[in-house]
């Protein structure tokens, strides 16, 4: 059951969702010179976003983050880096500025809550 889709209609009346463009990772390539250059994969998206609580905040603190954060709702399966299976990286634009998902920090089957970190640039 998707709880994040049934709310979202009612948290939407006090913050309501925002349109999102996501560049889920999809790898990289190699140029010739050696330097690998990610590649992704895009989509669009609506999102509730949030900011983070004190819990969301330690999780946060213990990898080291800093800069602008929030958190992200999100109908779907998102990746903060994960060296493991090669994944991660995910992008997400909105409010006219990119962030990285650098911490998933609720997954469920339908939908995902992730932290992520304002990025300097496009």
């Amino acid at each position: 059951m998707n709880l994040n889709g049934l709310v979202a209609g009612i948290v939407g009346t006090v913050n309501p969702q925002v349109s999102i463009t996501v560049q889920a990772s999809s790898g990289y390539t190699t140029n010739p010179d050696g330097m690998q250059v990610p590649t992704y994969i895009n989509s669009t998206a609506t999102g509730q976003v949030q900011p983070l609580g004190p819990q969301d905040l330690r999780r946060l603190d213990g990898l080291n983050i800093q800069g602008v954060t929030a958190k992200v709702y999100l109908n779907g399966d998102f990746e903060g880096v994960f060296r493991v299976l090669g994944k991660g990286g995910d992008l997400l634009t909105f409010n006219g500025q990119t962030y990285l998902v650098t911490a998933v920090l609720e997954r469920w089957p339908d939908w995902t809550c992730v932290g992520v970190t304002m990025q300097l640039g496009a």
